[in-house]
């Protein structure tokens, strides 16, 4: 497959209005819309979370769920005329951490799936790196892993917008 879409890296704090301004960049469009989510419901606020995202999307969107496939879900579900929203890599890093997986070797197969995926994808991420030092080492782990993945992500995607307090700011392509 050669590339024939858009990407576009969605960043924001917790809260932020990210994945709904990711979801509004869906709106008119004619085609299968994909999202594929990377969370997993293992208390009730997270699972109430998860409902009012499904709610508001509405049940015009096909739904994957993947905790630790998702270059190979992403493979699968990108084709022509074809919308997929990623919602969120970092829960998605913090899956593969807690598998005790090797997150360098899934986000290089993530960035090969988005360099030959067509169709429009849409990522969506926490920037982690503005807050405090965390106290301990895996939360510096994390934040270290989220960071160099968003670098890194940034780099291969056509656009990154920055949301704050629900107002986006495109980072790239720059604003002359």
């Amino acid at each position: 497959m050669s590339k024939s879409g858009k990407s576009t890296l969605v960043l924001g704090g917790a809260r932020s209005g990210k994945s709904s301004y990711a979801e509004s960049l869906s709106d008119g469009w004619v085609g299968p819309r994909v999202y594929i989510a990377t969370a997993q419901a293992f208390d009730d606020e997270m699972a109430a979370r998860i409902k009012s995202h499904r709610d508001r999307r509405g049940g015009d969107w096909s739904t994957i769920e993947t905790m630790l496939d998702l270059p190979q879900k992403l493979h699968g579900a990108a084709a022509e005329n074809t919308f997929i929203l990623i919602d969120c890599l970092t829960l998605w890093l913090t899956n593969l951490m807690l598998a005790d997986m090797d997150s360098g070797k899934e986000v290089d197969a993530l960035l090969d799936a988005i360099q030959s995926a067509p169709g429009t994808i849409v990522l969506v991420s926490n920037e982690v790196g503005s807050g405090i030092v965390p106290e301990n080492d895996l939360a510096r782990r994390f934040r270290d892993i989220a960071g160099f993945t968003n670098q890194r992500v940034a780099q291969v995607v056509d656009e990154v917008v920055l949301v704050t307090a629900g107002l986006p700011m495109t980072l790239k392509p720059a604003i002359p």
